[in-house]
């Protein structure tokens, strides 16, 4: 990653009002450098190969602030299986449930026709939508 690419990640989180620290920077460039969908553990691996010091809490707590922040979105595609897509645009997933892979399918390729009436007082988040694949047997 650049200087100038390193500059953007930094200012981004700036304008969320999160407070720039050398592990949340690290964790941040991890997320943000293009598009991924990672585990939190897969995520503690990678930015631990370059500041060492950064701890399983620091990620954790990064991952929910910038969830928390709208720079990630969280996904819940199995039980025990957390998913953290830095692609916040609308899209929906494909989950291979052999490899775990997980695909983005532009918003364009699929439609959500209507939603369930909500009772008082609630109002609608968002909509994830994960298919569930495998290969043909």
């Amino acid at each position: 990653m650049n200087v100038f690419e390193h500059a953007e990640i930094a200012d981004r989180l700036r304008a969320a009002g999160i407070p720039i620290t050398l592990q949340r920077l690290a964790i941040a460039n991890a997320l943000f450098e293009r598009p991924v969908h990672v585990t939190a553990e897969q995520l503690l691996r990678q930015v631990k190969a370059s500041v060492p010091e950064t701890s399983r809490a620091t990620v954790y707590n990064s991952l929910k602030l910038f969830v928390d922040k709208g720079l990630l979105k969280e996904l819940v595609v199995d039980p025990g299986h957390v998913v953290f897509d830095s692609n916040t645009e609308p899209h929906f997933h494909l989950y291979d449930i052999v490899t775990g892979n997980l695909t983005d399918v532009p918003a364009d390729q699929m439609s959500v026709i209507g939603v369930p009436a909500l009772p008082p007082g609630i109002e609608m988040e968002q909509i994830d939508v994960i298919v569930r694949v495998r290969p043909q047997r």
